[in-house]
C-alpha cells in the first residue's frame, strides 16, 4: 500500500496540492467567515474558488467571484469541477439543501453544512467550527475525491436496487445514487422507520406507498428473489449487514445468517433477475479475520467470487472503519464528551484505517465502474491512525479541555492493529490511482458443502458449532484474543464501543 501516496487537487499537480476544490453557498457574514478561515487556514484542506447567491449585486466576496445564482449549482460544479459544496446559509429550507445536494452529488461532489458535531455539544457555532466538519487532520490525509463523472454511465437511466437503504452507508449511497438520476431508486430495508426517514428526505415526502421503499430482509431467500424478479434491477448495491464486532462475538449465528448467507440470497436472486453489476460492501476486518465480523465478512467476499464468471460482474468493497457511521468513533465521542464521562478507548496503541462516509460511498460507486468481475476493492487509506492521536485532535478542533480517557482492554476478536490486506493476497493495481485491488484466496475445495452446514448451524442457533465450522470454511480465521492488554480483558468493562 502506497501511504506516501499524496492527495492532489483535481486543479494542480503534487507540488501545488491546494485542497479540494470548494463552491460556498451564500455570500453573507457565514459565507464571508468560511471564505476566510479556508484562505487563512489550509490545514482545513478545502480551496475556496466562489460563491452562489441569490442577491445579483454581489460580484465579488473575499476576493472571490459570486459565480451565480443557488439554481446554477449544476452548472457552476461542472465547470468549475468542485469537490466539495459547503453551505454556509443559515435556515435554507431542507428543501433547498435536498436540491442542492442532489445537484451536487451529479458530478460527484459532497455537501457540508454547519453546524456539525458542533451542534450536538450545543456549542456557539463559530468561523473556526468549520474545523469540525473537515476530517484531514483526524484521518492523517485529506479526504479524497473518489467518484468520477463517468460513474453516470452505470447509473443514469438505470434501475438501481440498494439493500441496507436505510444504514449510515446505505442512505449516502441512495443520495449519491439519485444524483446521477437513475430511471428508479429502489430502497430496501428491514426497517421500516429508517425508510421513511430516508424517503421523506429524497421525495420531500414518505407516505411509504411508493414501490420504491421496500421492506424486506434479506435472510428470506423468496423475498429476495421475488423482489428481483420484480424490479429488475440492472446495478445491486448490498449494504445491509450486521458490523458491531463485540455483538458478533456474543451472537455469531446472527452474523452468518445475515453477513453470509443474507449476501447469498441476494447475489443469487440477483444473478438470477439478469443484474448487470453487483457490489458488496466488506471490511477491512475481513483480511487475516480474528473476529466473527472479519470471517462473516470475508466469506461473503468468497461468495462473490465463487458465483463470479458469469454476465453479471459482481465484486466486493473493503472499507476501513467510517467516520460518522451509525454507531462508528465519532459520535460515540460526542456522546461521551457531551455527557462529561470519560472516553473509552481499548489501548493506548490501537490503530485503525479511517475513511468518510463519502469516501466510502465514493469507492462502492467507483468499483461498480472499475470492476471486471470478481475484484475486492480496497482505498488507499494512507497510513492508519492512533485512537488516542484522533480523540485528541477531535476534542482541540471542539474545544473540549481536560478529556479524560480510560483504557479498557482490547475484547475478544479485537485486532491492536488492522491491515487492508491478508498476508496472503497481493495488491494490485486498478486503473485508479488510489484504489486497489486484493487478490483473494481460493475458495475452499468444499466451499459449498461447508456453507450448507455453517447455515444449518446458524438456523440451529448453535454458537460453537458456527465457530468451529467457521474455521473449517475460512482456514485464516484465527479468532485467538490479541493484542498487548487481551489478558486484563476478562476484568475490565467495556465501552460504548471504541
Amino acid at each position: 500500500m502506497t501511504s506516501e501516496v499524496g492527495t492532489r487537487a483535481r486543479n494542480g499537480s503534487a507540488g501545488r496540492q491546494t485542497g479540494l476544490r470548494t463552491l460556498i453557498v451564500g455570500a453573507g457574514e457565514a459565507g464571508k467567515a468560511l471564505a476566510r478561515d479556508l484562505q487563512r487556514v489550509k490545514e482545513f484542506g478545502l480551496c475556496p474558488v466562489g460563491f452562489l447567491d441569490d442577491d445579483l449585486t454581489k460580484r465579488r466576496v473575499r476576493h472571490l467571484p459570486v459565480l451565480g445564482r443557488l439554481s446554477d449549482v449544476l452548472r457552476v460544479a461542472t465547470a468549475e469541477r468542485i469537490d466539495v459544496v459547503v453551505l454556509a446559509i443559515p435556515g435554507l429550507p431542507e428543501a433547498e439543501v435536498t436540491r442542492l445536494a442532489t445537484a451536487a452529488a451529479r458530478v460527484g461532489a459532497s455537501v457540508r453544512r454547519l453546524p456539525s458535531f458542533v451542534g450536538l455539544l450545543q456549542r456557539d457555532v463559530v468561523g473556526t467550527d468549520l474545523r469540525s466538519l473537515h476530517v484531514a487532520d483526524l484521518i492523517g490525509r485529506s479526504e479524497l475525491h473518489v467518484a468520477s463523472p463517468e460513474v453516470a454511465e452505470i447509473i443514469t437511466d438505470r434501475t438501481v436496487l440498494i439493500t441496507g437503504a436505510g444504514g449510515s452507508i446505505g442512505s449516502e449511497l441512495c443520495r449519491q445514487v439519485n444524483g446521477f438520476a437513475p430511471t428508479r431508486l429502489i430502497m430496501l430495508d428491514h426497517d421500516e422507520t429508517n425508510l421513511h426517514r430516508l424517503q421523506l428526505e429524497l421525495r420531500g415526502e414518505a407516505f411509504l406507498d411508493s414501490h420504491d421503499a421496500v421492506v424486506a430482509d434479506i435472510r428470506d431467500a423468496e423475498r429476495m428473489r421475488q423482489v428481483m424478479a420484480y424490479y429488475r434491477p440492472e446495478v445491486v448495491f448490498h449494504a445491509a449487514a450486521l458490523k458491531h464486532l463485540p455483538m458478533l462475538e456474543q451472537h455469531p449465528c446472527e452474523g452468518v445468517k445475515s453477513n453470509v448467507e443474507g449476501t447469498e440470497n441476494v447475489l443469487l436472486a440477483a444473478l438470477e433477475a439478469g443484474v448487470e453489476r453487483f457490489v458488496v460492501i466488506s471490511t477491512d476486518k475481513a483480511a487475516d479475520p480474528t473476529s466473527v465480523l472479519g470471517a462473516t465478512k470475508a466469506l461473503a467476499e468468497q461468495v462473490v467470487k465463487r458465483n463470479s464468471g458469469g454476465r453479471t460482474l459482481v465484486s466486493a468493497v473493503r472499507f476501513g472503519n467510517v467516520l460518522g457511521s451509525r454507531g462508528s468513533l465519532l459520535p460515540v465521542l460526542v456522546s461521551q464528551m457531551a455527557a462529561g464521562r470519560d472516553v473509552t478507548i481499548t489501548h493506548p496503541d490501537v490503530t485503525r484505517y479511517f475513511m468518510t462516509i463519502e469516501e466510502a460511498v465514493g469507492l462502492v460507486l467507483e468499483a461498480a465502474l472499475l470492476t471486471t468481475g470478481s475484484e475486492t476493492f480496497v482505498l488507499d487509506m494512507g497510513a492508519p491512525v492512533r485512537i488516542v492521536d484522533l480523540v485528541a485532535n477531535f476534542a482541540r478542533q471542539l474545544d473540549v479541555r481536560d478529556v479524560r480517557i480510560r483504557f479498557t482492554g482490547l475484547r475478544p476478536g479485537e485486532k491492536l492493529h488492522e491491515s487492508l490486506f491478508s498476508e496472503y493476497e497481493d495488491c494490485l493495481p486498478t486503473s485508479h490511482p488510489r484504489i486497489f485491488s486484493a487478490e483473494t484466496l481460493p475458495v475452499h475445495e468444499d466451499f459449498d458443502s461447508l456453507l450448507l452446514s455453517l447455515y444449518d448451524a446458524a438456523r440451529r442457533n448453535a454458537a460453537d458449532e458456527v465457530r468451529r465450522t467457521l474455521r473449517a470454511a475460512l482456514p485464516i480465521y484465527r479468532p485467538e484474543p490479541v493484542g498487548a492488554m487481551a489478558a486484563v480483558q476478562a476484568s475490565a468493562p467495556y465501552p460504548d464501543d471504541y
